[in-house]
């Protein structure tokens, strides 16, 4: 399944790859203030393949908070989160905000909350390893 995801003025985009086609797609509702305030709730697949394009990448932030270990690509025009990416070994790994696809029936996402309240810096980047997407390309 391709996944096509953008901030709401189209600036910041990616496509997903999806493989194989899903039959639910599981979305993570982060609890901490930032995702709460700016309505993030992630997903990601191990075995996909993500690119991720900037219109203009002078109107794309990136902000860092807590252990500053990620990245949230937001778009400054409309102020969409959409991309999430950690650096770990030299390495990117990322995740994508399911309230930016642009193609998939809602119905397919299984929103659940998440915490990662006290996890240790450690454990935090051995979980993204695991379980975000590692293939990332990101398109300026």
């Amino acid at each position: 399944m391709l996944i096509h995801g953008s901030c709401h003025c189209g600036n910041l985009s990616f496509d997903l790859t999806w493989d194989p086609d899903p039959g639910e797609i599981p979305a993570r509702a982060c609890g901490c203030s930032f995702c709460v305030k700016h309505g993030g709730v992630w997903t990601s697949n191990p075995g996909g393949k993500l690119t991720v394009r900037m219109g203009n990448p002078r109107d794309v932030t990136a902000y860092e908070f807590g252990t500053h270990t990620a990245s949230f690509h937001i778009c400054t025009r409309c102020g969409v989160p959409a991309v999430v990416t950690s650096g770990i070994a030299g390495r990117t790994y990322a995740v994508v905000n399911v309230n930016t696809f642009d193609n998939v029936d809602p119905a397919m996402l299984r929103r659940t909350p998440a915490s990662f309240d006290g996890e240790e810096e450690g454990a935090r980047l051995a979980r993204r390893q695991r379980n975000w997407i590692a293939d990332v390309r990101i398109e300026a």
